[in-house]
């Protein structure tokens, strides 16, 4: 038996909030900007390989992007046209996952969760890098 209070009423949404997807849009430019500046140190080796993480990571943000431009621009005519739902009251509503709800802000942690874990684990590496790297004796 359940001690949490029913919950009546509340929206149920299948889709991530816009600014959701924003977020982890910023935090993979974060770790792609973060990446070029605390680990490119001029050799060629590592701007080539540098050139390449960005350009997937480029890839990774830019197609699925572009294809929700054009679904939406290319909707179907019996598609319900979903209005501009805001962030609060995607917050306070359920995410439908494969069947089963989850609070939507759950749904938020759990898709920005690695993200930020990586955009800043990486920043958190790359400081330690340069301060091991100028107190080093040669």
């Amino acid at each position: 038996m359940s001690r949490q209070p029913a919950t009546h009423n509340r929206p149920v949404f299948d889709r991530l909030h816009p600014k959701i997807y924003g977020a982890a849009a910023g935090l993979v430019a974060w770790f792609a900007l973060m990446a070029w500046v605390l680990f490119d140190r001029g050799g060629g080796d590592v701007s080539l390989s540098l050139a390449f993480v960005t350009l997937l990571f480029v890839m990774a943000v830019g197609l699925p992007w572009t294809m929700s431009r054009l679904w939406r621009k290319h909707r179907m005519s019996n598609e319900p046209l979903h209005g501009p739902v805001s962030l609060r009251d995607w917050e306070a509503g359920d995410f439908v996952v494969w069947g089963a709800k989850l609070r939507s802000v759950h749904a938020a942690i759990d898709v920005l969760l690695p993200l930020i874990a990586v955009s800043f684990g990486l920043t958190a590496i790359g400081i330690v890098f340069d301060i091991v790297r100028a107190h080093a004796l040669f």
